[in-house]
C-alpha cells in the first residue's frame, strides 16, 4: 500500500510545487483533478489528452520526484437535468477516461451523478424514501437514465482500459454499497468504488463490513482516506440529513475531519487490515476537506497517522500455521 493525497488543497502550488512538498513527507502518488468539481490546477485535461510530447514530460517530472498518478479525478453530474451542464461533465468523464488510458493510469474518479425526478424537472431529486408512491417512481425513472448512461461509459472504460471509480455520495444517486453494486452488475467490472469512508460513517454504514462487501466482489477500483465525526448532541436533536453550512461548524450533526480526528489511529489500522484482507494494496488517497484546519496541516497529521497505520510490506508464509 502506499499514500496518495488528491492534490486540490494544494491548488496554491505548481504541479512541480506539489510533487516536491509531497515527496519530502514520503507520499509516492497524486489523484489530480481534471476537470469538475476538484478543478484542474496541477494537470489541465487539454494539455495533455492527445499530446504525446506533453505527457513524457509530464512522466518524467514524475519520475524526479519519485510519484505516481493513481487516480485522475473529475467529479460531477453528466445525469443533470440541464442538458448543457450534463454534456459538459460527460464530455470530461469521457475525455478524463481517454487521458487515463494514454498515460496509464488505472482509473478515473467521479460521481454517479442525479437527474431530476422526471423528464421535465430543472434540478436534480435525490430520493431518500419510497414514499410517497410518486418518489418511488421518480427513483425508477433515475435508475433508467443512470443505467443508459452508465452502460455506454462502462464500454467507453473497458475500451481504454480504465476503471471507473465511483465515489459513493450524498445527492447522488449512489450513495451507498449496495447501489454501487446494482450499478456495476447492470453494466459491467470497470464499474467500481472509489471507497471514501467519509460518506458512510454519517449514513451509520459500517466501513470495515462495507470494505467487505465490495472487496469480496473485486468492486474497490481507488480508496480515499477521508473522515468524519458524528457530533451526538446535535444529530440527537435533528438528525445526520443536516443541511446546515459546513462552516457553521457549532451547529452540524457531523463534520468532515482529517484522518484520525473523527476516528481513532486502531479504527484506520482496522480499516487498511480490512482493505489487505479483501485484496486491495493500493493507494489511499488523502482528502482534505477539514474546515477545523489549515490544508497543510491537515495532510500533515494524515500522512503521519497513515504512515503508521499502512502496511508496505506483502505478508510472508502463516509459517506457524504449517
Amino acid at each position: 500500500m502506499q499514500i496518495g493525497v488528491h492534490t486540490p488543497p494544494l491548488a496554491d502550488e505548481s504541479l512541480e510545487g506539489a510533487l516536491n512538498y509531497l515527496n519530502e513527507r514520503g507520499v509516492g502518488a497524486i489523484e489530480p483533478g481534471v476537470g469538475g468539481h476538484p478543478g484542474q490546477d496541477h494537470l489541465v485535461r487539454e494539455e495533455y489528452l492527445d499530446d504525446e510530447d506533453a505527457q513524457a514530460e509530464l512522466h518524467e517530472l514524475l519520475e524526479t520526484y519519485e510519484m505516481e498518478i493513481s487516480a485522475l479525478a473529475t467529479h460531477n453530474n453528466p445525469l443533470h437535468p440541464d442538458e448543457e451542464r450534463a454534456s459538459r461533465s460527460d464530455e470530461e468523464l469521457r475525455e478524463a477516461i481517454r487521458l487515463a488510458g494514454q498515460l496509464e493510469v488505472d482509473a478515473v474518479t467521479c460521481f454517479s451523478g442525479l437527474p431530476g425526478g422526471g423528464p421535465n424537472d430543472e434540478y436534480p431529486n435525490w430520493i431518500t424514501a419510497p414514499w410517497p408512491p410518486e418518489h418511488a417512481e421518480a427513483l425508477e425513472y433515475q435508475w433508467d437514465r443512470a443505467l443508459e448512461y452508465w452502460s455506454g461509459i462502462a464500454d467507453h472504460a473497458a475500451d481504454h482500459g480504465v476503471d471507473v471509480a465511483i465515489e459513493m455520495h450524498p445527492n447522488m444517486l449512489v450513495y451507498e454499497p449496495r447501489g454501487l453494486l446494482r450499478l456495476r452488475a447492470e453494466t459491467n467490472e470497470r464499474i467500481g468504488a472509489n471507497f471514501d469512508p467519509s460518506h458512510l460513517y454519517w449514513q451509520g454504514i459500517s466501513v470495515t463490513d462495507a470494505i467487505r462487501l465490495l472487496g469480496e466482489r473485486n468492486a474497490i477500483h481507488h480508496v480515499h482516506a477521508k473522515d468524519t465525526r458524528i457530533y451526538e448532541p446535535q444529530a440527537r436533536e435533528k438528525g445526520v440529513l443536516d443541511t446546515t453550512p459546513y462552516d457553521d461548524e457549532p451547529n452540524r450533526s457531523w463534520l468532515f475531519r482529517s484522518v484520525g480526528y473523527g476516528h481513532d489511529e486502531s479504527h484506520w489500522k482496522d480499516v487498511v487490515s480490512t482493505l489487505r484482507m479483501v485484496g486491495y494494496d493500493g493507494t489511499l488517497s488523502i482528502e482534505h476537506e477539514d474546515s477545523l484546519t489549515s490544508s497543510r496541516e491537515g495532510l500533515d497529521k494524515a500522512i503521519e497517522l497513515l504512515q503508521r497505520a499502512i502496511f508496505q510490506d506483502q505478508p510472508g508464509d502463516a509459517y506457524w500455521a504449517e
